[in-house]
């Protein structure tokens, strides 16, 4: 018997326990749950006792970060979700070709939809959350408290109802309602992100605490990345009550502690301080020819002769020399003949390493090999030469000893925690793009610069990575990501997902904003290259034009009927509205979208519908899945498909009259395709 494809996403808590009784089958046993069902749980007693490594009784202090309704916040993230995501190609740009999409629903159930395709391959996240205002939020995940509920929880008050902590203005409930409202939202980012993915968070001083706690509790202290100030604002209000704000915060965590982030391109200022005094044909600039830890690496500390003076050159205290003595030795020799010595210098290189005599090894000195008049009109030759070594003299020779860092282009500028208006933007620039864009009007508040979006880009993706922001406001990241891949060729591709806000304005809902932009900033873009490439002279190469389509989902109810109900629910007079278990006005696209995260096959792959054997069959990625869902499916049609021998086959129920039809297709796949995985639903 074929298995059939569930109606709702996996149960995340049944998954965890599954593992946990791998490991620890002892901490498993049987209760009822609500209903009266027996079923396997977690003993935590027996667990803690395994994982405990001492005998105290009782609940223990320790440091946590909590509020009232974490464990309802935790649980939500795990708890399975029957929606789906339907599709609207009128709604689109490109549908059949464009790897990009816009999710108009909650982030929360498409997050949960999303991880059964998505988990692990998501390169960066970027989100901008709604900020802490003291007021409830549009996302309605059955968190927020009225003040009475949160008191009661929280124990604000004792036992006579006197209060115990002042609730202010801006009372705990609405920080409570805004961590329950970002803690399964961000339990989940996190299994979407690839082992090398990163999530960057804006957020105001309101919450910028117990966001970094509650990111460190999920992603881990050891993978905190930055927590970046970033001057939004040039203007400054001269009305504003104490001091007033012109930075925003960007928070950074990695998905593994030794994450790095890609170099900014290099500057103007930056290469200026390279030249080349010397004729050197490489730009240098003048380092510091010592390194920080004489007192862990004391073999590397000993006097240098200097080939000018004859003076000892020693490191600094606490520091020592940045090459190995065969290096410092070697180039030495190229201002004149030096050897290996040893000197009754212990006193001095003890001092410099702060340790005493005693502690200090046998290092002997880099000398002078001939008379010191001798070496200085050596030394004085090669100076006159010009391109002198990586170790030089300052002052014409007359000076102390210096390295030479050459200028590498390929290593750019490592990203600073302060990133300035000049450099990503303010919010008067995102707003002054968004009127240009929109022919003056203004359809969203709060847009966010693309070059503050292109910032992120450039230190955290890939040119092919997928970039996701599921609070995705007016589309700033969409903006960037086709400007970026406008600007260096690249293929990121982007997942928006943006709940259906009502707006007062022109359009509806910030939906209808955030697709409108993108298609109009796509158009410019276009616009833009093959302008360009049309002023290229014949040798040069034109820029490959950016994927600016978009396809556009819903998240929705299952166009799957419900079908698993107990006797005691069940009528007879309902019977019949069983037959056929999808929903009225579910159509074939609609229902292969319900199966795609099934086989973990992404949204935006290549769908080709076609005739085999006179049925329609969905052809997913050239064979990678075949979908038929007509009502009656032929001999034919599924001797054909089984021929293509796919690597996934998916059929209706009602695809097939009786058993017998099903035993048949089943013996045609045995025959022709047998490793093929074949579902119905």
């Amino acid at each position: 018997m074929m298995k059939k494809i569930e109606r709702q996403t996996p149960d995340l808590t049944q998954e965890n326990v599954e593992r946990l009784s791998e490991l620890f089958p002892g901490v498993m046993t049987e209760a009822f749950d609500a209903e009266g069902n027996l079923r396997h749980v977690v003993d935590f007693d027996v667990l803690r006792d395994l994982l405990s490594d001492d005998a105290v009784e009782g609940r223990r202090e320790r440091y946590q970060f909590t509020w009232p309704g974490k464990a309802k916040a935790r649980l939500e993230a795990r708890m399975p979700t029957s929606k789906t995501m339907l599709p609207c190609p009128e709604k689109s740009v490109d549908w059949d070709t464009t790897q990009n999409l816009y999710i108009e629903g909650d982030n929360l159930e498409a997050l949960k939809i999303m991880r059964e395709t998505y988990a692990g391959k998501v390169k960066l996240i970027y989100i901008d959350p709604p900020y802490n205002t003291g007021h409830d939020f549009i996302y309605d995940d059955d968190f927020a408290q009225t003040r009475a509920e949160y008191d009661a929880e929280s124990g604000d008050f004792d036992e006579r109802g006197g209060r115990l902590v002042a609730n202010l203005e801006g009372n705990g409930r609405f920080h409570s309602d805004w961590c329950s409202m970002m803690y399964p939202r961000l339990m989940l980012a996190r299994d979407l992100l690839s082992s090398d993915g990163a999530i960057f968070i804006s957020m105001s001083d309101a919450e910028s605490v117990n966001l970094r706690k509650m990111c460190s509790e999920l992603f881990g202290d050891s993978c905190f990345v930055a927590n970046i100030t970033w001057q939004n604002n040039t203007s400054p209000r001269n009305d504003a009550k104490g001091i007033t704000y012109t930075t925003d915060n960007i928070v950074g965590y990695s998905k593994c502690p030794d994450w790095q982030p890609r170099r900014l391109p290099r500057t103007d200022d930056m290469d200026a301080r390279y030249e080349s005094p010397d004729g050197d044909p490489q730009p240098w600039t003048s380092s510091p020819y010592h390194a920080p830890s004489a007192k862990t690496h004391r073999g590397m500390v000993y006097a240098v002769q200097h080939p000018f003076t004859g003076n000892l050159i020693y490191p600094p205290k606490g520091r020592c020399w940045s090459r190995e003595q065969k290096k410092v030795l070697e180039l030495m020799q190229e201002w004149a003949p030096y050897e290996l010595r040893t000197l009754d210098d212990a006193a001095e290189r003890a001092g410099i390493c702060g340790v005493g005599i005693a502690d200090m090894p046998d290092i002997q000195a880099v000398m002078l090999s001939v008379p010191l008049d001798e070496a200085n009109e050596c030394a004085t030759t090669r100076m006159e030469q010009g391109n002198w070594p990586e170790f030089y003299f300052t002052g014409n020779g007359s000076g102390g000893l210096r390295v030479k860092k050459h200028l590498d282009l390929t290593q750019g500028k490592v990203p600073a925690t302060l990133w300035s208006a000049v450099e990503v933007g303010t919010n008067t620039e995102a707003t002054n793009a968004m009127k240009a864009l929109f022919d003056g009007s203004m359809p969203f508040d709060t847009p966010k610069p693309v070059r503050l979006m292109d910032r992120i880009l450039t230190i955290a993706s890939d040119p092919d990575s997928l970039v996701l922001d599921f609070f995705s406001g007016s589309a700033s990241m969409a903006h960037a990501v086709i400007a970026k891949n406008a600007e260096d060729g690249g293929n990121r591709q982007f997942i928006l997902v943006q709940i259906p806000e009502e707006t007062s304005g022109e359009y509806a809902t910030l939906c209808e904003v955030g697709e409108e932009r993108i298609r109009r900033a796509g158009a410019k873009i276009v616009s833009e290259v093959e302008e360009a490439n049309g002023q290229l002279k014949i040798d040069e190469q034109p820029k490959p034009v950016p994927d600016v389509g978009f396809r556009v989902l819903r998240v929705d109810d299952s166009v799957l009927k419900d079908t698993f109900a107990t006797p005691a629910e069940t009528q007879q007079a309902f019977l019949f509205d069983f037959v056929d278990n999808l929903e009225d006005g579910a159509t074939g696209l609609d229902l292969l979208f319900q199966v795609l995260p099934k086989f973990r096959i992404e949204y935006s792959a290549n769908i080709e519908k076609r005739d085999i054997g006179g049925n329609a069959v969905f052809d997913v990625n050239k064979g990678q899945l075949l979908a038929c869902f007509d009502s009656d499916v032929s001999t034919e049609a599924i001797t054909a498909i089984a021929k293509e021998q796919p690597l996934y086959a998916v059929f209706r129920d009602t695809s097939f009259s009786d058993d017998s039809a099903v035993a048949n297709l089943e013996e045609l796949f045995k025959t022709f395709s047998p490793d093929t995985i074949r579902r119905v639903i």
